[in-house]
């Protein structure tokens, strides 16, 4: 498409962020007549690209913290994500999500602003500056420092890094900037939002909205720092209020992503995948060997120990279509014709990984078996490889397989809700509002408040996802066969809001960030509230750290005894292209080693926390 390349052209500013692709390659576009350069982009052009990649980089940074929180695991031991699971922080997904930011994104969005505001397109203006926070605020979540004020600069190709403190105050600044903008009337000229706008679709209010819980989402990072005034980076419970007041009221107002399940169409530069599927399908759903684990089975299937299933359960662990044997356990569920058996969850507190399991199953002969002969038990593990009549041209969502177009139907796999080609991206929602306001609430010894906004956020997060599987059966009516795809009953959602979720009385703050990381999974906000709350087994219901930290040396390394991780590895291309910037920002990076000479080698530099995970003014 000749608007990405144009859009892409020019990306220079951060230490090493072409190395995606070859810089030859861009200098060559810049001089060819036949095709347009970064200055003939329109800013009504860039909105949909930027989305699109800032909502990349964010889905490939909640895969990798999903894996380092405990509720999914690949079954490998030795793979990047297998680290992750079990603690060993490598450099995995670091370089990729910095160059969907910094590629993809950060420079596009400042031209998008320059260009808009040239027009008078002030909805645009609006809408870079929310993107530009929430990118810039991904970066400094996740790697902590980052270069942010000379960044996308014109010619600094080695750009100074700044503090996490100046990048939050910064996103603040530009959530401010961008609800002023996007309250003003435009230039009747300019173009509307509508023209380009997957998050928003056009309206101005659902930014506003977004933009007021974000701010809460962000301002609620800082209770490590002290009750006080937001304005002097503290924990202001009365201002975080202010902005759920401001923010969504119901479902209505979210916002969110809609992917779609097809074929062929645009790819990005930089994965070279089809745009139009979820990013968590090209991370997750299309790869084999991803199992929940045993933390998701128990808060779904009996939270607080009521005893009452949680009716999402069924659409977040998997299926496979079976037949009951006689050596069947007891405890598997299968649908009520018993022709699907639900998974059961990996637990993270046992040796199963270390004695080389959870096998995966093959189809062979006519059934499903363990790969691994004295495994043979783990076929009650299903992962979560979802079908794509688009990416694999599969007969449905549903996957085969034996064989993803010809394969037999007996041979089928579920997937689950959020990894599947046409999951949706959740950008701001409300159910993430009314835990926000359920944790505030509570801290303040407001209870029956917090209780109803604790119990309006699951409703939420359950009609929501309600409305999506009902889409997705009335597109194919055939997915109302397999128990992962029929929406949820109203009396079994009712059932488990008035009796499997708990009381007034019996509120805790437990209950509250565990409820909000059911619905949140694969977020990085479920990662920061680990790190904000210390990893506490008793704030995160039914998880403990991975058994087998204790048996592997490098995760001792890595996250040494009594510590946690707190940020990733930094990106390669700065480690090696800017090194020198890196180094001079440590003295000011609260807990770097200031003993050694390049502070990034600490072989325990993933437990430094981020500044707004640390005590640091």
């Amino acid at each position: 498409m000749k608007f990405l390349k144009s859009a892409i052209i020019g990306l220079a500013g951060v230490a090493g962020i072409m190395m995606a692709t070859s810089c030859d390659d861009y200098l060559d576009v810049n001089d060819d007549p036949n095709n347009a350069g970064s200055q003939d982009a329109q800013y009504f052009n860039r909105l949909v690209w930027v989305e699109h990649y800032t909502n990349y980089a964010y889905n490939i940074a909640g895969h990798a913290s999903n894996m380092i929180c405990g509720d999914w695991v690949n079954n490998l031991r030795t793979n990047n994500q297998g680290k992750y699971a079990q603690w060993h922080i490598v450099d995995w997904r670091s370089t990729q999500v910095y160059q969907f930011w910094f590629v993809g994104a950060a420079k596009n969005v400042e031209d998008m602003i320059e260009r808009a505001t040239e027009n008078r397109a002030w909805h645009y203006v609006g809408a870079g500056h929310l993107i530009r926070a929430y990118g810039y605020m991904l970066m400094t979540d996740i790697y902590g420092e980052m270069p942010y004020k000379e960044a996308t600069t014109p010619g600094i190709i080695s750009p100074k890094y700044d503090t996490g403190r100046t990048i939050f105050t910064g996103c603040l600044e530009d959530i401010d900037k961008a609800i002023e903008y996007l309250s003003m009337d435009q230039d009747p000229k300019a173009m509307p939002l509508s023209m380009n706008d997957a998050w928003g679709n056009g309206n101005p209010q659902t930014w506003i909205k977004a933009a007021y819980l974000l701010k809460a989402r962000w301002l609620n990072h800082l209770i490590k720092k002290g009750e006080g005034n937001a304005a002097d980076m503290k924990w202001d419970a009365q201002e975080i209020l202010r902005c759920l007041e401001k923010a969504h009221t119901g479902n209505s107002d979210n916002m969110l992503v809609n992917h779609t399940d097809q074929a062929g169409g645009t790819t990005d530069i930089l994965w070279n995948e089809q745009t139009y599927y979820h990013p968590l399908f090209s991370c997750v759903g299309m790869n084999a060997n991803y199992f929940v684990t045993k933390t998701v089975e128990d808060n779904f299937t009996n939270f607080g120990g009521y005893g009452i299933e949680d009716p999402r359960a069924d659409k977040i662990m998997p299926w496979a279509r079976s037949q009951k044997s006689s050596d069947t356990p007891a405890d598997i569920k299968w649908s009520a014709d018993g022709r699907w058996r639900r998974s059961k969850g990996v637990d993270m507190q046992s040796d199963i990984r270390i004695n080389n399991g959870p096998s995966a199953i093959l189809w062979k002969n006519g059934k499903f078996t363990a790969d691994i002969a004295t495994r043979a038990g783990d076929t009650i593990y299903v992962e979560q490889l979802s079908g794509a009549k688009g990416h694999r041209k599969s007969p449905s969502l549903i996957a085969l397989k034996e064989n993803y177009t010809t394969g037999t139907e007996r041979s089928s796999l579920s997937g689950s809700f959020y990894t599947r080609p046409s999951s949706q991206s959740y950008i701001a929602c409300y159910h993430e509002a009314c835990f926000i306001k359920a944790e505030v609430l509570f801290k303040l010894g407001r209870t029956n408040e917090a209780f109803q906004a604790y119990k309006d956020g699951i409703r939420a997060h359950i009609d929501l996802m309600n409305s999506k599987l009902s889409a997705w059966c009335g597109e194919d009516p055939s997915l109302k066969n397999c128990p992962s795809f029929t929406p949820m009953d109203e009396t079994a959602i009712n059932n488990y809001i008035e009796n499997g979720i708990g009381t007034p009385g019996d509120l805790t703050l437990g209950k509250i960030m565990t409820q909000k990381r059911m619905a949140m999974m694969f977020s990085v906000e479920q990662y920061n509230d680990m790190r904000r709350y210390d990893y506490d087994p008793s704030i995160f219901l039914n998880w403990d750290r991975p058994y087998e930290y204790d048996f592997n040396a490098d995760a001792k390394m890595s996250v040494p005894e009594g510590k946690h991780p707190r940020r990733w590895v930094q990106c390669t291309h700065e480690v090696r292209y800017n090194q020198a910037n890196l180094n001079a920002i440590a003295p000011q990076v609260p807990g770097a080693n200031l003993s050694i000479a390049n502070w990034q080698s600490d072989p325990a530099i993933a437990t430094v926390p981020v500044w707004w995970d640390s005590d640091q003014e």
